[in-house]
């Protein structure tokens, strides 16, 4: 039993050693030696070391499926590597390396190249002084600034990563691609050769003669001209400028799309747009968006703020003008105007705002509303307005009476900004409270006539001049019932207005 206990003890030991060793036994097995192919003369210096080879003229030497080539080497046995000068060049796999100073290292497999480094494959070349190789994982790198090139693109870069088994780089620090169609500057920058497509991370900028584009993180395709750009990013050109979380180019199409927290500035009607979803066709010169759409513009130095479902903006038919269009539920707020309607477009051109579908438009205590209104600006002030087919207008007499005019058109005339002589024309109807100089209550005035002139003063009826067919008459207010202090279809709809910007999104 003792023996029996004694040879298990050793037969457990001896497997202990053999595990111990069996790392450095595979270690030793994937090490080889660097072989002697040709050299034109062989000498020995034993100034250096004794296990020193000089080699001279037309060198070639083996390492695995590695082959180096140069004017003069020294080999060293006992290292296992290679100084190497003159017309060095190095062929591994499908990758050349050339220069004019090499050391390898052929236990980890490791090349330092320098002076005048250029690595090829067969789709790029790599210029740069100092390059590390290592022929085992086929990964190289260089820290002090190197040149990529291939037939359409040239970038530079301060650090640089090469992956050769998938043709892929990796660039740190002042990153240039240049390109015959744009110019892109990143922080970092990783590259396949395969492929062309970039992927960026950090402050990117892509340049050419149509527009600009800026990310911090993204991709883009060189071969198909497609990208993605993520994270601050924004596209601008003559025209515009789009921001975005998120933003898709075509460049061949000239389409893009943006996603979340997006801002269109039209820097040359100095209109901006907002939303979460768009799309750009900058070929037609066509911008939409939606999800929260908002445009905002600067009128007689205020701002405009209109919202609808969907906003697009593009040219009109002689492409020389700007159209805005809102739709599904358009409305809109400034300080002294608010309005809404089932669509709104502006004309910039001819500085109209068309209202459409149960158009309402408020000024002060005035109420509009009609099945179409027409705004004219001029020169960012309102300057009339028209009012066609079932034309009302509502103002406030105080908190339960309302002065009232109907009529088949109305075009409204304005004097900075403020509403000032009105115009119907056709089935003209007026109810209107009538008050002394204390502004005690007279009575309510009911007329009619084909065709009046109304003058306001302060946003209050001030004179109705009846130009046809009047037919007019001052009542007690006692005497009328509440049916009879309003005219048909009147309807007082201050629950809509917006009293603020933020309104216009309910």
């Amino acid at each position: 039993m003792i023996k029996l206990f004694i040879y298990i003890s050793y037969f457990l030991r001896a497997v202990f050693v053999v595990l111990l060793l069996f790392p450095v036994f595979s270690y030793s097995q994937k090490t080889t030696k660097i072989d002697l192919v040709s050299a034109n003369s062989l000498e020995f210096d034993k100034r250096i070391s004794g296990d020193v080879r000089r080699l001279i003229g037309d060198v070639v030497l083996k390492h695995d499926e590695t082959y180096l080539y140069c004017d003069s080497a020294y080999l060293y046995s006992e290292s296992n590597s290679v100084d190497a000068f003159g017309n060095v060049r190095i062929n591994s796999d499908s990758v050349n390396i050339y220069s004019k100073i090499l050391h390898y290292d052929g236990n980890n497999r490791t090349a330092q190249v320098d002076n005048n480094v250029k690595m090829t494959d067969n789709k790029m070349v790599l210029t740069t002084e100092h390059l590390i190789y290592n022929t085992r994982s086929n990964i190289g790198n260089y820290t002090t600034g190197g040149k990529i090139t291939d037939p359409e693109n040239v970038l530079t870069s301060t650090i640089g990563y090469y992956y050769a088994n998938d043709k892929r780089f990796f660039f740190k620090k002042n990153v240039v691609l240049v390109n015959p169609r744009y110019t892109m500057k990143s922080d970092t920058l990783m590259y396949n050769t395969n492929t062309e497509i970039s992927y960026f991370y950090g402050p990117t900028t892509i340049e050419s003669k149509e527009n600009t584009i800026y990310c911090e993180n993204g991709w883009y395709d060189s071969k198909n001209d497609i990208s993605q750009f993520n994270k601050n990013a924004s596209f601008s050109n003559k025209e515009q400028i789009l921001r975005g979380d998120s933003l898709y180019y075509d460049r061949k199409l000239g389409f893009g799309k943006a996603f979340n927290n997006i801002t269109v500035i039209d820097t040359v009607k100095d209109i901006i747009l907002k939303g979460n979803y768009a799309e750009y066709k900058e070929k037609e010169g066509r911008t939409m968006i939606t999800d929260k759409a908002l445009l905002i513009q600067d009128i007689a130095n205020d701002s405009l703020y209109l919202h609808a479902d969907t906003l697009k903006a593009f040219f009109d038919s002689t492409k020389t003008g700007k159209i805005i269009l809102a739709y599904n539920n358009a409305k809109f707020f400034k300080s002294d105007m608010q309005g809404m309607g089932d669509s709104i477009v502006y004309a910039f051109k001819d500085s109209i705002i068309s209202m459409f579908v149960h158009p309402i438009l408020w000024t002060d205590k005035n109420q509009l509303s009609a099945d179409t209104i027409l705004i004219h600006l001029s020169n960012n002030k309102i300057k009339q307005m028209n009012l066609y087919t079932s034309s009302f207008i509502v103002s406030k007499d105080d908190s339960i009476r309302f002065n009232q005019i109907k009529g088949k058109n109305l075009i409204g005339h304005f004097v900075n900004n403020k509403l000032h002589t009105i115009n119907v024309n056709g089935n003209g109807e007026t109810i209107y409270y009538v008050r002394d100089d204390k502004n005690e209550l007279i009575g309510v005035n009911k007329a009619t006539s084909d065709n009046l002139l109304i003058f306001v003063t302060e946003n209050k009826i001030n004179t109705i001049t009846f130009i046809t067919k009047p037919e007019a008459s001052l009542y007690p207010e006692k005497d009328l019932l509440p049916d009879d202090t309003k005219l048909k279809d009147f309807k007082w709809d201050e629950i809509n207005r917006p009293a603020d910007k933020e309104d216009i999104f309910y």
